[in-house]
This record gives C-alpha cells, sequence and structure tokens, in this order.
C-alpha cells in the first residue's frame, strides 16, 4: 500500500521505509520556532527546569517576536527581553525583533519542501503550501525539541479535498477555506492530516495556498499539505535568491489510503463570511451584505501578503474608505511591508485613509492596536472569530477574504465583491 504525502514526510524523518496511520513514530525535526507567547516557558523549562547549557541545534532554532510587536505591556516588554537574551546565550542567530509574523518568516528565510518543522503556534501547518509538514505545538513539546530535536507523532489519517474548477472574479481563495470549514465543521478534521489537489491548484499561487493550509487549523487538522509544483520552487527560489533543490518523491502514491475525500467546485463558489461567534457559522456574503461595520482589517498569517494587499490595493486606488469605517491593514512581514511601499501600496492605502501597523499578529491576537469596543463589528480577513478574539466579548467579528474586506471598506457595509471594479 502507497502512502500520502504526510505519511511519506513522517516516515522520512523517523528513519522508515513505510508508516501507516496510528502508528507511534520518533521524528526528527528540521526547525523549531518559538514566539513571544510561548518563550516565558520555554526559557524556565530549559534554564530553570533542565538546567541545560546548550541547545540541540542552533541553526534549526528560530525565534520570532510577532505577537505584541511592539510591546503594548511591560510584561510583553520583559518577555522580548528574555527572549534575546535566550538567544544570545544559547548562540540562536535566527532571532528575529520585529520582521513579522512567525509563519510568514518561516517561509522567506527557512523552511523547504519535504522537511518537518514543529511550531509553537496551531498555524504552523500553514507550511503545507509548499510541500513541508508544520506541527503546532504547546510550550513543553517545544522546549523538549530545542533540548533533543527530537518528538513523538501518531502519523495521522489522511482527508483529501480536491479542488475542480475556477474561481469566479471577486472570489478568492479565503472563501474556499471558509466552505471547506462549514462542510467539516470546526471539529470535523481534529488529528487529520488535509492534503489538498486537484486541476484548480494549478492556477493558485504560493500565496494562496498558505490561506488554504493555514486555515485547516480552525478545523482541527494536525497538518496540511499540498505537493508543490515548478510555481512553488520558483516562488522560494524568488524569495531566498538561491536556486532549490527539487525534492522527487514528494508526491502521493498512486495506492495511497484516504479516510475522506472531499469535492469543492470552484465554478460555483460564492464569496464566503464566517459569522459569529464561530469560524464555521459560514454563510454566502448575500446574506449577509448590508451589515455596518465599525472595523476593517486586512492581514494576519492568514491573509497579510503582499498577494492580499495587492487585491486591496487595486480596490482602493483613487477611492476613499466610508467616513465610519477604520480599515486597518498590518503586513505580515516587513519583506511583505517593503514590496508593499516600492510598488505603491502603501501610498495608495493611506490616501484611501487606512491606518497602517508595524508587521505583526496585530488585530487577529487582541493586544496591541487594532481591537473591538463592546458592541463594535470587525470584518476581518484573519483566522478566529470566537468571543474576546480581537478585544472585547461584545463585539462581533466577521471572516471574509481580502477583496470582501476591501469592498466594504468603500461602502462601510458588507458588500459583495463581484462585479466590483478595480481601478
Amino acid at each position: 500500500m502507497g502512502m500520502t504525502l504526510v505519511e511519506k514526510i513522517f516516515a522520512r524523518h523517523a528513519g522508515k521505509a513505510h508508516v501507516r496511520p496510528g502508528q507511534i513514530l520518533t521524528v526528527e525535526v528540521d526547525y523549531c520556532m518559538a514566539n513571544d507567547g510561548t518563550m516565558r516557558l520555554n526559557s524556565s523549562i530549559i534554564e530553570e527546569k533542565l538546567k541545560l547549557h546548550r541547545v540541540w541545534d542552533p541553526k534549526k532554532i528560530v525565534i520570532v517576536m510577532d505577537h505584541q510587536v511592539p510591546a503594548d505591556t511591560p510584561q510583553a516588554a520583559e518577555v522580548h527581553g528574555i527572549s534575546k537574551a535566550f538567544s544570545k546565550k544559547f548562540g540562536i542567530d535566527a532571532f528575529h525583533d520585529s520582521d513579522g509574523i512567525c509563519h510568514q518568516v518561516l517561509l522567506e528565510k527557512y523552511i523547504l519542501p519535504g522537511q518537518l518543522v514543529v511550531g509553537a503556534d496551531s498555524h504552523t501547518l500553514s507550511a503545507g503550501a509548499i510541500g513541508a509538514s508544520g506541527l503546532g505545538m504547546g510550550s513543553t513539546d517545544i522546549s523538549a525539541v530545542m533540548a533533543g530535536g527530537t518528538t513523538w507523532i501518531r502519523v495521522p489519517e489522511t482527508v483529501r479535498v480536491r479542488l475542480h474548477g475556477t474561481l469566479q472574479n471577486g472570489v478568492c481563495p479565503k472563501d474556499i477555506i471558509l466552505a471547506l470549514i462549514k462542510t467539516t465543521t470546526a471539529s470535523g478534521l481534529n488529528y487529520k492530516a488535509v492534503e489538498f489537489t486537484g486541476d484548480a491548484l494549478a492556477a493558485l499561487s504560493a500565496p494562496d495556498r498558505f490561506t488554504l493550509c493555514n486555515m485547516t487549523a480552525e478545523a482541527g487538522a494536525k497538518t496540511s499539505l499540498i505537493a508543490p509544483d515548478e510555481g512553488i520552487y520558483g516562488y522560494l527560489e524568488s524569495l531566498r535568491k538561491t536556486s532549490i533543490d527539487r525534492v522527487d518523491w514528494l508526491y502521493t502514491d498512486e495506492d495511497a489510503q484516504y479516510s475522506q475525500t472531499i469535492h469543492m467546485d470552484l465554478d460555483a463558489l460564492e464569496p464566503q463570511v464566517a459569522c459569529p461567534h464561530s469560524v464555521d457559522n459560514v454563510h454566502p456574503v448575500s446574506a449577509v451584505a448590508g451589515k455596518k461595520v465599525d472595523q476593517i482589517f486586512l492581514g494576519s498569517c492568514t491573509n497579510g501578503r503582499y498577494e492580499d494587499l495587492a487585491i486591496a490595493g487595486r480596490i482602493l486606488k483613487g477611492r476613499k474608505i466610508h467616513p465610519e469605517t477604520r480599515f486597518l491593514v498590518t503586513p505580515a512581514s516587513r519583506q511583505v511591508y517593503l514590496k508593499a511601499m516600492r510598488e505603491g501600496l502603501i501610498e495608495t492605502f493611506m490616501n484611501a485613509g487606512a491606518v497602517i501597523n508595524h508587521p505583526s499578529c496585530s488585530t487577529c491576537w487582541g493586544a496591541g492596536q487594532g481591537v473591538v469596543a463592546p458592541g463594535q463589528t470587525l470584518l476581518s480577513t484573519q483566522s478566529r472569530n470566537y468571543k474576546g478574539r480581537s478585544g472585547s466579548l461584545d463585539a462581533m467579528i466577521y471572516l471574509a477574504s481580502p477583496f470582501t474586506v476591501a469592498v466594504s471598506a468603500l461602502n462601510g457595509v458588507i458588500t459583495d465583491p463581484r462585479g466590483f471594479h478595480a481601478n
């Protein structure tokens, strides 16, 4: 019996010829990532509990300050200091004080197809966009990897999602993943690997695929993968400014076994909106069109890449944001921010009346700038909309695509973006 993508990656990292779902493995890790949300405990475990004087491999540990950047509380500032001192003490050069969201930084600078990366955040499975398996873990497990370079894993069953057809004008990959989560529910993929396949993938860029893999976490997925094609290798080479080796074994065997196959027809897909207070409370945009919004957010690890900003830039160019709506834009990384500046997007946003934040988790994390008050409504490209995610427990959070949020920003209400003509 053949293997799926995740089974092949796990087998390679466990030193085995073949693995099957349910098998418990010890696997070697290519990269271990921690952030300011976990580093206080990571530091305490490594230095105080384990009393270690060295870590497993300083070159394979990446530490990113992203959740509260710049620090908005004395406690956050203290964690930043602890993280910087920890990195210096253990010779970890990959310390990123203000370069952006951890998952975007990993994509831009580190991970490669076929690798296994663990991270102190559930959205680490975003790595699947380029054919790497990302596993989100808690602080204790991350500390164990920092110490020894291995972790244990139970091989998950794989759910195949086959994408057919072509996205219509005004419909984005965010709409695909919201529609999928509506189908599976927020717990329907618990501890499953998700493998996206189908003829529609050829038209989806690396950033598009990043959005798909990223939000499978909202349905409980353990990891999420898309086999890399030449477009992905070319994208990585443009980011890294060097050639990238092709991984010839990274494909699913014809006789691989899936626990389930879900078919999605993109030709018929409408823009989707996840309504309060659950990411699987998804409806076509037409069902909520006209809902007044107080604040709109474009950013997060889900939709803060240059391509997402470019969609909004084309819509907002030469236009003004509705006077009763605040529009926040937070690029996912310093690299994204710089490209947006070079291409004139930042000027477009500023002229339209937007507020630009430093690359960070921003409104999605509910800390720092961009939180909402009781009774306010937020329309956002972020990944989650449960109560209190972005400020008050009494706020209402709707999730939508970059296309939908940008068009809605012009009107001050949730708006169907289909048929809108960008400048």
